[in-house]
């Protein structure tokens, strides 16, 4: 009997502790498979460009001028004929592709000055917020122009709110666009390279006292404006707005694509060791172009084809990083522009006396500012080595709907209606895009379905005389079919007026009849 039961207790001590041996082996293989998970999550990188049209890169069908980086990413993932931004305008652009929202519901969305405050709530839903629920590191570099502050922001002192106050742990941008002031870079709330004993003061309705301008001192300049830009002078380049001080501070034009490059570079290497989330947003092809002098002169286009060439070069060397640190396979890539293109957009800079053959549209009607379909059917590509199939994808897309469609990559929770889940096309995986989409220039807006483009009646200028383009205003409805009439030379609105009507049903349906009708955001 006590045999029995000195067995009985052995059995049982062997039985527990296999158990227990058995729990920890599999706590081990749920911690594996934990990390494993963690591990495989992708890196996501949106390289933004800045007034880029659909037809100046080399793959989509440019032959004056080459972007072999760009190509690269196009040739190696989904090029999208349907690509689009929300509007034809920078400011509005930027606050859809990082919110989800369509920017005519906040009435703040629209070019802003470089004293602008945030016009993104801090309690509003975001890109990079998404991606911090998630673990990521977040990062922006590059062009911001979203606003800074609350208002009557002081440069010489921390500026609250931020990128970093919403969703970015990490932030090294300017301010507002090259051609505005102040001319200064920004990391993480702080102006960099400040002496607070030359402290900066701007202001975008009256100067300085003594300060030179593009009127008071034209011998000053080193490039001439054209229109808008004659205020204060920086590098011998006449702004938007007025500055004084931070000498110390301000940037070198010419250098600027190189000293983002190397922000965005040292970003991707200090974060490798888990997933990261980055917004590398470069200043090119937007004025004033300022090419390095490795690219002055390259493109036979004058300085704006130099850009475009010196920008493809910087993505080259982006992508180089990310290879060499071993990410490239798990970093998923999305490329593409805040709006369409421009020539003549405020200095004198030969970009319209050396176009030559080039068509920076392609073959599109309108361009920047425009409501006609070049103000915003932009360049367009999703890139994932290993991942994404090589093709070209007539799939309707749009840059609000990154927010649903890589919360569904990386299984994140979002409340907007605006932005669609349409990972699949983003990934290759289906042609089938968003049904319709409404689109934006200057608080203006059209609307888009299938293949159809409808352009409700609106007063005001045919043409911007300033830039030469055409607005897409017209006292008439305008109706396009863009798969048979590209470059929207024949308005079918009197010939099929069931369609038109269907059109502006569907369109009021989102837009509501009026502008009263749009939901405003209140800023916190």
């Amino acid at each position: 009997m006590i045999f029995i039961k000195r067995n009985m207790y052995k059995y049982l001590i062997l039985v527990v502790f296999s158990v227990a041996f058995m729990n920890c082996k599999g706590q081990e293989k749920s911690t594996e498979n934990k990390n494993l998970k963690e591990s495989i999550k992708p890196n996501v990188v949106v390289i933004y460009l800045d007034d880029l049209g659909y037809g100046d890169l080399s793959c989509y069908n440019s032959t004056a001028l080459k972007t072999p980086n760009i190509d690269k990413l196009a040739n190696g993932g989904v090029r999208f004929t349907n690509g689009y931004a929300t509007s034809a305008t920078c400011t509005p652009s930027r606050y859809a592709i990082l919110t989800g929202k369509y920017p005519w519901r906040n009435k703040d969305a629209k070019i802003l000055p470089g004293t602008a405050p945030l016009i993104i709530s801090t309690s509003q839903e975001t890109l990079p917020k998404l991606f911090k629920s998630k673990g990521y590191a977040t990062g922006v570099v590059g062009k911001w122009h979203l606003g800074l502050g609350s208002g009557h922001v002081n440069w010489n002192e921390h500026i609250s709110p931020s990128p970093n106050e919403v969703g970015f742990d990490y932030s090294y941008i300017m301010a507002a666009t090259q051609d505005r002031v102040p001319t200064v870079y920004i990391k993480n709330g702080n102006v960099v390279g400040l002496d607070l004993k030359d402290p900066i003061k701007v202001n975008y309705q009256k100067n300085f006292e003594g300060e030179p301008t593009a009127i008071s001192n034209p011998e000053m300049l080193t490039m001439k404006w054209h229109h808008g830009h004659n205020n204060s002078i920086v590098n011998g380049i006449p702004r938007i707005g007025f500055m004084k001080g931070g000498e110390a501070a301000k940037w070198k034009d010419v250098d600027m694509a190189d000293h983002f490059l190397e922000k965005a570079k040292a970003y991707v290497k200090k974060e490798k060791e888990h997933p990261f989330f980055l917004y590398y947003a470069l200043q090119q092809p937007h004025v004033p172009r300022t090419p390095h002098p490795r690219f002055a002169g390259k493109s036979g286009l004058g300085p704006r084809g130099d850009v475009i060439l010196e920008a493809d070069w910087v993505i080259g060397e982006f992508i180089k990083t990310l290879e060499t640190e071993g990410l490239l396979e798990n970093t998923m890539i999305i490329f593409s522009s805040d709006n369409g293109p421009v020539l003549n957009d405020g200095y004198e800079d030969d970009a319209v006396e050396k176009i030559g053959d080039h068509d920076p549209k392609g073959g599109l009607r309108g361009g920047k500012y425009s409501l006609f379909d070049a103000g915003t059917h932009v360049p367009f590509i999703t890139y994932w080595k290993g991942k994404i199939k090589p093709q070209v994808s007539d799939a309707l897309v749009c840059q609000v709907d990154l927010l649903a469609s890589l919360a569904s990559l990386i299984d994140g929770k979002i409340k907007t209606s605006d932005s669609e889940n349409i990972l699949p096309a983003f990934l290759g995986q289906s042609k089938e895009g968003r049904k319709s989409l409404v689109l934006e220039a200057n608080t203006k807006t059209a609307y888009r379905e299938g293949n159809w483009m409808m352009i409700p009646p609106y007063s005001g200028e045919a043409i911007n005389t300033l830039v030469n383009i055409e607005l897409g205003n017209s006292s008439e409805y305008q109706l396009y079919h863009l798969k048979d009439d590209k470059g929207q030379q024949n308005n079918l609105a009197h010939s099929n007026p069931k369609k038109l009507q269907e059109m502006i049903k569907n369109f009021e349906a989102i837009r509501g009849e009026n502008d009263a009708n749009t939901e405003e955001l209140e800023l916190k």
